[in-house]
């Protein structure tokens, strides 16, 4: 309790030891009574505060955990979409290599001939 409602208390026991009956011990009486409630009541909006105050630190501390169980399941699906984009592109380029291997192969006689044939031409003359 503090200073203030400890003096009040006092004021108000020797007001009551002094007069039972008289209209200002009445009062002075149920000033007692409200001062008490009083602090009663704040008591227990402090009560109140501290377990709001709890209970918000606990929803925060749930709602990390929960975020970053998100972000590793969230973080396991990404990567297997890229672990998959790059086997598609991996299997597209080898696709691609053999294509213009193929071309290259085929193409390579037509080549070989060009240049024989050309060279021929040119010995002849």
């Amino acid at each position: 309790m503090d200073e203030k409602t400890l003096e009040e208390i006092q004021f108000h026991t020797e007001t009551i030891e002094s007069d039972e009956n008289s209209p200002l011990h009445l009062i002075r009486e149920k000033e007692m009574e409200l001062s008490g409630q009083a602090l009663a009541v704040k008591k227990q909006a402090e009560e109140i505060v501290a377990q709001a105050r709890r209970k918000a630190v606990d929803i925060v501390r749930e709602a990390e955990a929960e975020g970053e169980r998100l972000a590793a399941e969230r973080e396991v699906v990404v990567l297997a979409e890229v672990e998959e984009e790059v086997a598609r592109i991996t299997r597209d380029t080898e696709k691609e290599i053999a294509d213009l291997e193929e071309v290259i192969s085929n193409r390579m006689d037509d080549a070989v001939d060009f240049v024989v044939g050309t060279v021929v031409e040119n010995e002849g003359r």
